[in-house]
């Protein structure tokens, strides 16, 4: 079943890290929504457009699927 064509399901550490990136952003901008805060909302929101940034900038640093720093689980 181990497609050489099937890039994966974004299990490395750029994914992961874009994507806790994003959460956090988006966890911060729910809290300073409720607290009334709509200039932290926007700051928070901007972590929205960093998290793909900082995956997209480490797949290309070799810590994307199949990258020549992560680990291969065959």
């Amino acid at each position: 079943m181990n497609d050489p064509h099937d890039p994966g399901h974004g299990s490395s550490p750029a994914a992961w890290t874009g994507v806790t990136i994003m959460l956090i952003g988006a966890t911060a901008g729910t809290l300073f929504f409720w607290f009334d805060q709509p200039l932290l909302v926007w700051a928070s929101s901007s972590l929205l457009v960093i998290g793909p940034l900082a995956g997209s900038f480490m797949a290309r640093a070799g810590y994307g699927v199949g990258g020549s720093k992560t680990k291969v689980n065959h």
